[in-house]
């Protein structure tokens, strides 16, 4: 058997650097278990184990996540000589020649890159069903969605093909997945982890870059790798008092949460998410912290419209840089109907709406923040339904947004965080009667992860959730 597979991230780069196990060791394990569990679920779609074996002999032994097997997610981070994708058949071929900021800071810190994770085109629907790569699997049910966008990686960490995956966020794309997969997802403030140098940000700060994780502890070491400016970046997030790392067991004190089961936009929500979530505040009150219901007024009218202004223009800037990158327009056939669907609607946008569009966001952020004067925390469902069949957000020729529309109802409670830049986190504390996980999502003040990796080191504690294997698992 493999010793390795359920150990953390942490717990596998501390035997490298006892001398217990060689990074090589590591690795070559981590490549046994894509190789076993990935035919089943779909998670990992580009190997690199050629350099991955490379790249051992170069990594700094002393690093704090030394020898570690990861994945890249197929979307924004780049890395030299591995194809990228990004979930669409239009960027067949497409090898960049350099890696990313992200990238060289996660060789910095001693990560071993095994290949890249399954992603939907661009990273736009809550789900991991690209028709150019096939659907990717939840490995608690493969009939399920693992969540979108990230949802290769969290599938192939929930699996324990690897400890931690790379992931980022423009509507709830770590949350997502996280809680359809039963792992933890951290969506760090705005500006935190660095977008270089291909962005200086993506959609207008919607979009944060970081990790999905089994471990709180994993998250924190993540972040302390990889946080802080790039030279150029437009702006970043105020810097953490200490490192992240320090936060993970620090004694939280007697927080003020609030607790919203409904979305304000009035979607339905399932009774297990909702089951869920009030759990998880009857477990923060038993853990000490004031649990009250309360919620930001939030105009829901303005802040979707502004949401689908940005992805929409985000969109016809994908298909504008393919038509930069081969000097003429990508054949329609190689695209999906939604991504046309909304590259055509971005086209038809003014910059007037735009800026209007920001300016709305920007007074959504500043009622919210308002919000966080009176609370520390606010506790919601991670999704108004536990993971849905793969195949309810199919886009058609005939109705491209049918699947856009019904990621709305899935998923209301995410996309205010990317809109407002606020950290935000998934914690896997339920699973419901068909052995379903189940998230719970909780926010923190811009620039606060330091409260939330207090709460979520805290909450692992006392309900423990690394025992929880999926069927498909290595």
């Amino acid at each position: 058997m493999d010793p390795w597979a359920d150990l953390d991230a942490i717990a596998q780069a501390g035997l490298v650097r006892r001398r217990e196990v060689s990074a090589l060791e590591l690795v070559e394990a981590a490549i046994k278990r894509v190789e076993r569990v990935n035919p089943q679920l779909n998670a990992v779609i580009t190997r690199a184990y050629d350099l991955a074996r490379a790249a051992v002999a170069t990594i700094p032994l002393d690093a704090r996540l030394a020898g570690v097997p990861f994945l890249l997610k197929d979307l924004v981070a780049t890395q030299a000589g591995v194809p990228m994708g990004s979930g669409s058949a239009a960027l067949a071929g497409t090898v960049p020649r350099y890696d990313s900021e992200m990238v060289t800071r996660y060789r910095r810190a001693g990560l071993v890159i095994l290949g890249k994770t399954n992603v939907p085109e661009f990273g736009i629907p809550p789900t991991t069903e690209p028709r150019a790569f096939g659907p990717t699997h939840n490995p608690w049910d493969p009939t399920r969605t693992p969540g979108g966008s990230s949802g290769g990686s969290a599938a192939a960490v929930a699996a324990r093909m690897v400890p931690a995956a790379h992931a980022n966020d423009g509507g709830g794309s770590i949350r997502i997945p996280a809680s359809c997969c039963g792992v933890f997802g951290l969506k760090p403030t705005r500006g935190r982890n660095p977008l270089g140098p291909d962005y200086g940000d993506i959609m207008s700060g919607l979009v944060s870059e970081h990790a999905i994780t089994r471990s709180v502890r994993d998250s924190a070491a993540l972040l302390d790798a990889t946080a802080g400016p790039d030279l150029g970046d437009p702006y970043w997030a105020p810097p953490p008092a200490r490192p992240y790392l320090q936060e993970v067991g620090a004694d939280p004190g007697r927080l003020r949460i609030a607790l919203a089961v409904a979305p304000s936009t009035g979607a339905m929500v399932h009774a297990d998410c909702v089951t869920a979530a009030r759990d998880a505040a009857a477990l923060c009150a038993a853990l000490g912290h004031h649990v009250e219901e309360a919620a930001p007024a939030i105009d829901d009218i303005a802040t979707t419209r502004a949401f689908l202004t940005l992805y929409a223009a985000s969109a016809a800037r994908n298909v504008a840089v393919l038509e930069r990158q081969t000097g003429r327009p990508p054949e329609r056939e190689r695209l999906e109907p939604l991504t046309r669907a909304l590259a055509e609607m971005g086209n038809s946008l003014s910059a007037g709406s735009y800026a209007l569009a920001l300016e709305d966001l920007q007074r959504t952020s500043r009622a919210v923040a308002g919000f966080f004067l009176g609370y520390d925390v606010w506790l919601t469902p991670v999704l108004a339904e536990p993971p849905v069949p793969l195949g309810t957000f199919d886009a058609t020729e005939d109705d491209p947004m049918k699947g856009f529309l019904r990621a709305g109802e899935f998923c209301p409670f995410t996309p205010i965080c990317n809109m407002t830049g606020q950290p935000a986190m998934s914690v896997p504390l339920y699973w419901n009667a068909a052995g379903l996980p189940i998230g719970s999502h909780f926010v923190a003040r811009f620039g606060d992860e330091a409260t939330l990796f207090r709460l979520a080191a805290q909450l692992e504690s006392a309900r423990p959730w690394s025992a929880h294997r999926p069927p498909i698992a290595a």
